[in-house]
């Protein structure tokens, strides 16, 4: 799974998100889609650049493209729902972990 974004506003938000990931579900997380120079320009036009726009720091999972990707042939049958589930946890330990913090998540980088 491709993690966008993690360590563009936050520190913490990556540090919580491996932690996550190290403690719970185990998945394979690729960065190479938050290089600052990716072309495909995945961070700025996801649904939570609108966050990071505001200094909110924000992470994009993202399991990649296909031929299907964003076509009328993109059924529902092509969902790997075991994958999905799995990526849902892990955004719900991140979240978790976050949303029961004593304080804010710092945004410490811009």
């Amino acid at each position: 799974m491709y993690v966008i974004g993690s360590d563009r506003l936050s520190s913490e938000l990556h540090e919580i998100n491996e932690y996550a990931n190290s403690n719970y579900t185990n998945l394979e997380l690729d960065y190479k889609f938050n290089d600052k120079n990716d072309p495909n320009r995945y961070y700025q036009r996801s649904d939570h650049y609108n966050f990071a726009e505001r200094g909110i720091p924000a992470i994009f999972y993202f399991n990649g493209t296909h031929a299907d990707y964003h076509k009328a042939s993109d059924t529902a049958d092509k969902i790997d729902a075991a994958a999905a589930a799995k990526r849902a946890q892990l955004a719900f330990y991140t979240a978790w972990d976050i949303a029961n913090r004593a304080r804010r998540l710092v945004a410490d980088r811009k």
